[in-house]
């Protein structure tokens, strides 16, 4: 046999080795199964070494809109929202932002909670997997229902970059092409980012006018690409104590019934309380009334049952 044929013999054949080893490597890796949104109405992006994919919650947090008091303004605005989408009309980005524990993500699970029969899914994409989000959408975009691409507690230091992904994506070709999905974020901070005085250093003043640094324009354009903006604010002490009977009186129900009518939960047992733990917690909103009803509720019952 020719030198030649040899060579093109052995080559082959290494090729051949080659093709299945990388066969048999592929078969150990883990599958990524496509999510059952009949079965599901929230996932979450997993990322992993070799694929990543949508997993589904196996449970969900049963968030009522109605449970949510006084931001009937915000819960207004991002139903109306949701519900463009779900007509297939032009919705736009939501930015929740505002103090901490006011509603922001309960919010956004109590819209998925009220429209999850007409279609409407969520998928939660972590911080850390803001650079697949465009994968994310192309994978929502042929399925049949209207999706929120969910981003929760948002914000970004300095030597952070990973925000670039989700600027591009807010306004990118991507998700102007995905007419069923819309993305949701919330923060403690109105512009992402971290403002700094110093931000403001090549400032000057010109005829009155305060014209800002590039890098202050570069942060607040973030924050510009959603379309829409709804603010978070703690609370009054009057607005703080109904959060916490509509809290109690909810759980009350749920744990135990036959007690829901009983005196021993009514609001003047408990509204002292209620004001010290707040004070103690330094905040007045409803994350604080929600976990004061759990320790009273879950006390009274355990010592009096």
């Amino acid at each position: 046999m020719p030198k030649d044929n040899r060579q093109n013999d052995n080559q082959s054949a290494s090729q051949l080795a080659w093709a299945e080893v990388a066969q048999r490597l592929l078969a150990m890796l883990p599958v990524a199964r496509n999510i059952d949104w009949q079965q599901r109405i929230a996932g979450y992006w997993r990322r992993g070494r070799w694929s990543s994919s949508i997993v589904g919650y196996e449970e969900t947090g049963v968030v009522s809109l109605d449970d949510l008091l006084h931001v009937d303004a915000q819960k207004n605005s991002l139903v109306q929202n949701t519900r463009q989408l779900l007509a297939g009309l032009p919705a736009n980005n939501a930015l929740l932002w505002g103090a901490r524990g006011t509603g922001k993500s309960s919010l956004v699970h109590g819209v998925l909670n009220a429209h999850a029969q007409e279609g409407l899914r969520l998928v939660e994409v972590g911080k850390d997997a803001l650079a697949d989000l465009a994968e994310v959408i192309e994978q929502l975009a042929p399925q049949p229902y209207h999706f929120i691409v969910f981003c929760d507690d948002l914000s970004f230091e300095d030597d952070d970059a990973t925000y670039k992904s989700l600027k591009s994506v807010l306004e990118g070709s991507v998700l102007a092409h995905a007419k069923n999905v819309v993305i949701y974020a919330t923060s403690n901070r109105r512009h992402l980012l971290a403002e700094k005085a110093a931000d403001n250093a090549p400032s000057q003043l010109v005829d009155g006018e305060l014209h800002h640094g590039e890098a202050v324009e570069e942060k607040i354009s973030l924050s510009d690409r959603f379309g829409l903006w709804l603010s978070f604010y703690p609370v009054r002490q009057a607005e703080y104590l109904d959060m916490v009977n509509r809290a109690v009186t909810r759980l009350v129900t749920h744990v135990n019934p036959a007690r829901s009518a009983d005196p021993a939960f009514t609001p003047d047992r408990y509204r002292l309380e209620a004001l010290r733990w707040a004070l103690a917690r330094g905040a007045r909103n409803g994350r604080s009334a929600e976990h004061f009803a759990r320790h009273w509720v879950g006390q009274q019952l355990l010592n009096n049952d």
